[in-house]
C-alpha cells in the first residue's frame, strides 16, 4: 500500500527590504520543497529598494490568493505586520504574522490562514526557514470546529459586509464605565 502523496502548494513569496535576506533563503528552500508545486516572487523587482512598500507586496499576494491563482503566501517585512495587516485588507483572505512553532500550527488548524507572515528583525533565518516547513505540513480540516468560525469570518465579508450580531449574545460586552460607540449599539453587541 502506498502512503497518500503530501498535498502540493501554489505558493507565493515576497518581501520588502527588509525582509529580503529571508525571502531568499526561505525561496532557496521551497523551491527543493516537494510540497511546492510553484512558487512566485511578488515582490517589486527592486525588492532592495527603500520605496518598496511592504503593503505593496501584501496586497498584491493577497489579490493573487482571492483570484483563485494561488493557494498560499508566506511574506517577510522587518515584523510581519505590515505584511499581515495588507494581505488582510483583501477579502477573503486570512493572513498571520507567527514566530512560533504553536501560532503556525494553529494559524491553518483553526485559523485556515492562506498567508504567513515573518519578521526579520524579530527572528534569525533558521526559525523561518523551520516555521516556513511547519506550515506547510498543516492543512484545514473543513469539518473542524473550526469550520464554523471561519463561516462567520466569511459571511461577513459577503456583498453587504453587514453583520446581524447574532455571533455575540447581546449585552456580552461590559463597557466598563467608557461610554461606547454609537456602532456598538447598532451591531447588536450592548
Amino acid at each position: 500500500m502506498t502512503s497518500p502523496q503530501p498535498k502540493r502548494y501554489r505558493l507565493l513569496i515576497g518581501s520588502d527590504a527588509a525582509g529580503a535576506d529571508h525571502k531568499r533563503q526561505l525561496a532557496d528552500d521551497l523551491r527543493r520543497d516537494p510540497r511546492v508545486s510553484s512558487l512566485v516572487d511578488v515582490s517589486s523587482a527592486n525588492e532592495l529598494a527603500d520605496d518598496v512598500s511592504y503593503s505593496h507586496v501584501g496586497i498584491a499576494a493577497g489579490l493573487t490568493i482571492a483570484r483563485g491563482e494561488a493557494d498560499r503566501a508566506i511574506l517577510i517585512c522587518g515584523t510581519g505586520i505590515g505584511m499581515a495587516i495588507s494581505a488582510n485588507k483583501v477579502p477573503g483572505v486570512r493572513a498571520t504574522v507567527a514566530h512560533d512553532s504553536f501560532s503556525v500550527e494553529r494559524s491553518i488548524l483553526s485559523n485556515n490562514c492562506q498567508v504567513l507572515t515573518l519578521g526579520q528583525r524579530v527572528i534569525g533565518v533558521e526559525l523561518a526557514r523551520r516555521l516556513a516547513k511547519e506550515w506547510l505540513d498543516y492543512e484545514f480540516d473543513p469539518s473542524s470546529h473550526s469550520a464554523a468560525n471561519i463561516e462567520i469570518l466569511t459571511s461577513f465579508e459577503g456583498e453587504d459586509a453587514g453583520w446581524d450580531g447574532e455571533a455575540v449574545p447581546q449585552g456580552s460586552i461590559d463597557a466598563g464605565g467608557v461610554e461606547p460607540h454609537p456602532d456598538a449599539h447598532a451591531a447588536g453587541l450592548l
